[in-house]
């Protein structure tokens, strides 16, 4: 019970720090926004959100933005649109994969299973995807959550990504809005861990 709150209260007095309205996921250009989030999802691997917009960036300049056009375009110039996010080879072939999964999806909403099974999806991307993309109550951990939980005595430094996860889940109300909303607010604070508001 002393955890749930203490999840509780961090969220609530991240709220009252920053404010609601974190604009997460930051960036729209495309109209298949699902989409488009999960490249971005893919994307960050590694790196950071600047170099991803950057990327996008050159994406959307090249309107390869769409599944049909990932797939119809030569390698070698999609490697080239996301050199900023680094491992081009890799997130090539990533973002290659992804693709012709989602077009098989047909519009349904697929499982965490079915995205851990694509190469190149791992459980961080899978629930990025998930909440943001599908909107669906399944909660991103990132560096920045688990380097914040250590400083507030959350979690022990071996915990894991499953079990940093399920805390948050099992101690907030199952809401993708909400968990959003606690990801966009983490990443804030993250930026500023020097400052403990609890």
């Amino acid at each position: 019970m002393q955890k749930m709150n203490k999840i509780k209260r961090l969220y609530y007095k991240l709220l009252q720090q920053y404010g609601t309205q974190q604009s997460w996921w930051p960036i729209i250009w495309n109209s298949d926004k699902t989409f488009e989030i999960a490249i971005g999802s893919i994307l960050t691997q590694n790196t950071t959100f600047i170099s991803v917009i950057k990327s996008l960036n050159n994406l959307k300049e090249l309107n390869l933005i769409t599944p049909q056009n990932i797939l119809n375009i030569d390698i070698d110039i999609l490697k080239t649109a996301i050199k900023p996010s680094g491992f081009l080879n890799q997130k090539a072939n990533y973002i290659i994969n992804f693709t012709n999964f989602y077009i098989k999806l047909n519009g349904k909403i697929p499982t965490r299973d079915e995205l851990l099974k694509i190469k190149g999806v791992g459980e961080e991307t899978a629930d990025s995807i998930l909440l943001f993309g599908y909107n669906q109550p399944s909660m991103k951990v990132d560096a920045y959550t688990k380097r914040i939980f250590l400083q507030y005595g959350l979690i022990n430094q071996n915990a894991k990504y499953k079990d940093i996860k399920a805390l948050i889940e099992n101690n907030l109300t199952t809401n993708y809005k909400i968990y959003q909303e606690f990801h966009a607010l983490l990443v804030e604070h993250g930026k500023t861990l020097s400052k403990k508001i609890v």
